[in-house]
């Protein structure tokens, strides 16, 4: 499959992103609403949805142009319509296309892929990269093209090649009613009138004589002529350097005798226009096109009544310097000329204008110089015009470690590399080369001028990539016209030297195994101080009838199904709720939001008590009536601050209901509000649910949502610090990282003394339905913070990110395609990866072992006290893929070593900041020691809501270990951790510490009735 984009704007605070772009402020943050915008004027049109496209067979190839500044669906639809053509379709924003046939497998595509704005008027929409927006006049389309097999005794030679510096067919001719009337018929009968036994029909509208085949000129396959005649639409007529070829088998041709030219060239003299300009123009020369390609990158649609006056205002009207005529009836525009282009005689520029001509018999003259064949009447409004030479390839000053490898031919339909890229205006090796870099992919190629091509080296051998000849590659880039960018169907080839992604494959890769059945597919997974895991799940939306809603896992009894369960029960519905653990005594677990009208407000605690082995009695609490959120929130997300109290931040007011774009502190002050409105996540809904929150070492908070990140204020919660957007994939700055786009975003761990800047990582996402392949890290308090990119060995989205003892962190879960929703996404990822922040970026993943359960939208991953992952849920809802019910683990590599996890024992489990406190250990390898503070959380939808690491500073005397708690509120919020002592790889088992207390009195809150308080 190939992905597509064109690099443009993505948000007024993206300073560092590619700002030469095409349309500017239009783009905002890339969520659009589809828009099938019908002109009124046109009776009958409609829209058809958004189709498949392909620049090497275009869907609809009957003629097209580009507009770089004004294409609006009106006007495309009006020039396609004035041609009688029954489709019309927009793309990139800028381009219109018309036929009467869908063709090369042009086929319905998703509504949402059609997603860029006209660049005329914005609140159209006008296709996408390899996208069209399809619109249709009613009328039946008449029969496909074809190529005429014969003309009376004129019969087709087939498609032939051709080049405008040596032509096939020698002599040139005009047809009877001009280029716009030329077929098959019209240059047969001409080229008969003249003597001539073959005939030729080129681009639509050009028409050769000739005697004999020359200049080397070769049958080519018949779908290199895919040009229908301008004088009929039934029949083919070549393509760009391309005849359709005739032969006369008949033995009464005339003498040879000079054809008719049309224009000025063999009739009337013609002139440039020297007079009566608009004001500041003036003309410069003839200048000589297509020796080595266009001089000028911007072509307007062929025009009947085409004028020099005419042409230079629609070029004064975009803002362009230049403008060139040609042929009669082609309008060109730009700021210079490229592809060495050079001045002829003004006596080549041959061709009067056609909207001033003259008829005389049945042939047109006129007295302005419209340009000639592959001739520009070129005029100025500077005075002077600016020429780049041709362009070579670059091989010096290239960025990082490519270097340039050749001129690769492309397939066909099917392209080399997966991965395309518009740059409009500014695609050149710079760019290109380092765009397909940063995102991990070691092999690039530029084509066509403005199309960027990124993937992996065997990408070339597997899918046809052969090499062609360097003369193939021609074309200048956009944003560099002294080098080229491949050409057409070709790709200026580089490659990367040595390796980009150092990914790692180890002999141990730990293993998945089956644990438990379960009794429900939960939304929420917590580790409770108790040691045993509480789930939450639908109440009152379940599938299961008789499910409450709640429920405890003990992990000592999964060999005794009927024990290992304990059903509990929550009032309102927790249905995409969000969750903490808070650092009052119980280590209660807070539940907030919800599903639906009460449930949205809800408030919900549990204080985990019993112990392997023996049940506890408490049950979730909870009274709508006494107890609520200020707002409604359904998707929010909860954290600790460093004051004790709770942020609740985001989500919406109800199922599929308007945005929530505020936050709130719990417990709420007497009498008053605590709501502060957030315009970033209004302006970002709905792709900003589940943010991203870290308490950062200064104990400001950071934010993630959408593709956007910023840092606030923790008392006043004011915007501090707007930070780089969040990078997407190599073809979307506007892919996504918060639901729906769903990544998982941690904190790298943190380690004594704890003056190294914190580090924010976010693996996965989706580009609204295709997953991304990477993960992106930055440090947020740094100076001049920005992302730095790292792929991942496959796509996910909807992961899920664990947090292990040893500063590593597992990545499971997720899907290859799609969004999280039900039934939204396919393709499970079964895999498993681990990465490791200690390595080099690009050599930090592992590719770990396989599961053959699908866990997609609403499973959970969570660290065990004992270092397994548990792994459990999935609902997607997708067809094929069941509820999933059954809970696992995944054993990490540092279990599978035959080694015995050290002993440890906490005799004091309370401590405050910078304390220093005792522990007693035993180890059995004797190995290098290392101790961790893994944070109790809540994990749902990917996000593990209050995780951190950090490595505490300790010092040991035999086995009596001294542990100096981390130093205060900002680089540890107080809560409880699991306290993990590590034996070279091995850990032992979690014991459950608090530090920093409960400041914010969290276990004396809430005093109402109903609701037990553990005190802090």
């Amino acid at each position: 499959m190939t992905y597509v984009t064109t690099w443009q704007f993505v948000n007024a605070d993206t300073s560092h992103i590619l700002r030469r772009s095409l349309y500017p402020s239009r783009l905002r943050h890339l969520r659009f609403q589809q828009r099938d915008v019908i002109p009124d004027f046109l009776e009958g049109w409609t829209a058809v949805g958004c189709y498949t496209d392909n620049v090497a067979a275009r869907t609809l190839t009957s003629v097209g142009y580009t507009d770089t500044k004004n294409m609006t669906v009106d006007n495309c639809v009006n020039f396609c319509n004035t041609q009688n053509f029954v489709y019309a379709g927009v793309e990139y924003g800028q381009e219109c296309y018309c036929g009467n046939v869908i063709s090369n497998g042009g086929t319905t595509a998703l509504d949402s892929d059609c997603s860029f704005p006209c660049n005329g008027n914005a609140n159209e929409t006008c296709g996408a990269g390899g996208r069209l927006n399809l619109y249709w006049s009613g009328a039946v389309p008449p029969a496909a093209p074809v190529i005429a097999p014969n003309n009376g005794l004129w019969i087709s030679l087939g498609c032939y090649n051709d080049s405008p510096a040596t032509r096939t067919l020698t002599v040139p001719t005009a047809v009877l009613g001009g280029a716009s009337n030329n077929s098959v018929q019209s240059c047969t009968d001409t080229c008969f009138s003249s003597g001539y036994p073959l005939a030729g029909v080129e681009y639509s509208r050009e028409c050769y004589c000739g005697t004999a085949i020359a200049n080397d000129g070769a049958p080519t396959p018949p779908g290199d002529c895919p040009m229908v005649c301008s004088g009929n639409s039934s029949e083919f007529c070549g393509g760009p350097n391309r005849l359709n070829v005739y032969n006369y088998t008949g033995t009464d041709l005339p003498p040879i005798t000079a054809p008719p030219v049309e224009g000025g060239g063999g009739g009337s003299p013609v002139f440039p226009v020297l007079s009566d300009l608009q004001v500041g123009w003036s003309y410069n020369a003839c200048w000589v096109d297509n020796a080595h390609g266009r001089v000028f990158q911007t072509e307007f649609p062929d025009n009947q009544m085409l004028t020099v006056q005419g042409c230079i205002a629609l070029c004064s009207s975009k803002n362009f310097s230049l403008a060139g005529l040609e042929y009669s009836v082609q309008c060109f525009c730009g700021d210079n000329l490229v592809q060495g282009s050079v001045k002829a005689p003004d006596n080549e520029c041959d061709m009067g204008c056609s909207g001033n001509a003259t008829q005389v018999f049945y042939f047109f003259f006129s007295v302005e110089a419209c340009g000639g064949r592959d001739r520009l009447s070129v005029y100025t409004s500077t005075g002077s015009v600016t020429t780049f030479p041709i362009p070579t390839v670059q091989t010096i000053d290239l960025p990082g470690n490519w270097h340039y490898s050749r001129c690769l031919a492309e397939p066909g339909a099917i392209r080399v590399f997966p991965y395309q890229v518009i740059f409009p205006y500014n695609n050149s090796a710079q760019n290109c080369l380092t765009q397909c870099s940063t995102f991990g992919y070691p092999a690039a190629g530029m084509e066509n001028g403005n199309e960027c091509w990124c993937g992996d080296v065997v990408d070339i051998t597997n899918n046809g990539g052969t090499t062609a000849a360097e003369t193939d590659c021609t074309t200048a880039c956009s944003g560099d016209p002294l080098h080229l960018c491949g050409g057409a169907q070709r790709l200026q080839l580089y490659l990367w030297n040595g390796t980009l992604n150092n990914w790692q494959t180890p002999a141990n890769v730990g293993r998945y195994e089956y644990l438990v059945p379960g009794l429900v597919p939960p939304l929420l997974a917590t580790v409770g101080k108790n040691g045993k895991v509480s789930f939450l799940e639908k109440g009152g939306t379940s599938e299961f009838q008789n499910s409450t809603g709640a429920y405890e896992l003990d992990l000592s009894l999964v060999d005794d199904f009927d024990h290992a369960w304990r059903e509990m029960h929550v009032k309102t519905d927790v249905f995409c709720s969000g969750a903490v653990v808070l650092p009052d005594k119980a280590a209660r677990i807070l539940n907030v939001g919800g599903w639906s009208l009460t449930s949205t407000f809800g408030i919900r605690l549990y204080a985990p008590d019993g112990s392997p082995g023996v049940n506890g009695t408490n049950d979730w609490e909870e009274d709508p009536d006494t107890l609520q959120l200020q707002g409604g929130r359904w998707y929010p997300t909860a954290l600790v601050l460093s004051n004790g109290s709770v942020l609740i931040m985001g989500g919406e007011t109800g199922a599929n209901a308007p945005a929530n774009p505020t936050l709130e502190i719990l417990p709420r002050v007497p009498g008053g509000s605590t709501v502060v409105f957030l315009d970033w996540l209004q302006r970002t809904d709905p792709n900003n649910l589940y943010p991203f929150l870290h308490v950062l070492p200064s104990g400001r908070i950071f934010v993630g949502y959408y593709n956007e990140a910023r840092i606030l204020d923790p008392v006043t919660f004011v915007t501090i610090n707007v930070l780089p957007n969040i990078p997407g994939s190599v073809t979307s700055f506007g892919a996504g990282r918060t639901y729906p786009n769903e990544g998982a975003s941690v904190l790298l761990p943190q380690y004594a003394p704890y003056t190294d800047p914190i580090t924010v990582l976010i693996c996965g996402g989706s580009n609204f339905g295709t997953a991304l392949d990477n993960c992106v890290s930055i440090q947020p308090e740094s100076d001049n913070a920005t992302w730095v990119v790292e792929r991942m060995p496959s796509k996910r989205v909807m992961p899920c990110i664990v947090a292990l003892p040893d500063g590593t962190y597992m990545i499971v879960n997720g899907a290859h395609q799609g969004v999280a929703g039900f039934g939204l996404a396919s393709d499970p990822n079964l895999s498993a990866l681990l990465y490791d922040p200690s390595q080099p970026v690009g050599s930090r993943f592992s590719i770990l072992g396989n599961t053959t359960i699908a866990r997609m939208y609403h499973s959970e991953a969570t660290l065990l006290p004992d270092g397994r992952v548990l792994i459990s849920g999935s609902d997607p809802q997708t067809p094929g893929l069941p509820e999933e019910l059954r809970i696992e683990v995944y054993i990490p590599p540092y279990l599978i070593q035959g080694l015995t996890q050290p002993v440890v024992t906490v005799p004091k489990a309370d401590w405050v900041y910078g304390g220093r406190y005792r522990i007693n250990v035993r180890l059995f390898q004797g190995q290098t020691m290392r101790m961790s503070l893994v944070a109790a959380v809540s994990s749902t939808h990917g996000n593990t809501m209050g995780g951190r690491t950090i490595f505490p500073a300790f010092s040991c005397l035999g086995s009596v270990c001294t542990v100096t708690a981390p130093p205060n509120a900002r680089v540890s919020p107080p809560g409880w951790h699991q306290l993990f002592v590590l034996d070279g790889p091995t850990p032992s088992h979690g014991v459950f510490i608090r530090i920093g207390g409960d400041p914010a009195q969290l276990g004396n809150w809430p005093a109402l009735p109903g609701f037990h308080l553990p005190g802090v």
